[in-house]
């Protein structure tokens, strides 16, 4: 008995720190995108106190509306079993709800550019959106998801 204890509290130990290990990595992540946009937009100290309370929070309803669809196709599939075993009906709904969260994202874009243009130019924010690009394609590279089928 109390060797299953022990193993039992390994086990949660260990589940534990890889839980903190990744809150860490994504602090350390946005760190990085943040001192890295910050260099890339050359904000003065003006737009960048403005800023950053927007994109934080932007980046927060984005990241939650890629979840929320992330955790619905992920839950419907597993009740399913497979994805070859999801009655057509569950398929459309699932397709539907991407198509809206898509739409929301698209307006939570828009309402970020219409409210950041009141303060940085155009350049600025085009800037931005090529940035965020460079920056999420070097973070690939760096951390192997980009790896060609070589290996």
């Amino acid at each position: 008995m109390k060797k299953y204890i022990l193993l039992l509290t390994i086990i949660l130990t260990s589940f534990s720190s890889i839980a903190q290990h990744t809150k860490e990595s994504r602090k350390k992540i946005k760190a990085l995108k943040t001192a890295y946009l910050t260099e890339e937009l050359q904000l003065t100290s003006s737009e960048a106190e403005k800023f950053w309370p927007l994109y934080n929070k932007h980046e927060e309803k984005i990241d939650f509306l890629r979840n929320k669809g992330r955790i619905e196709y992920k839950k419907k599939i597993k009740e399913a079993g497979d994805l070859s075993k999801l009655e057509e009906s569950d398929a459309k709904k699932l397709v539907l709800l991407r198509l809206e969260l898509e739409n929301e994202m698209a307006s939570e874009k828009e309402d970020f550019n219409t409210k950041v243009s009141k303060f940085l130019s155009y350049r600025k924010i085009m800037k931005l959106h090529i940035s965020e690009r460079e920056f999420a394609r070097k973070l690939m590279r760096k951390y192997g998801k980009g790896r060609s089928k070589k290996e």
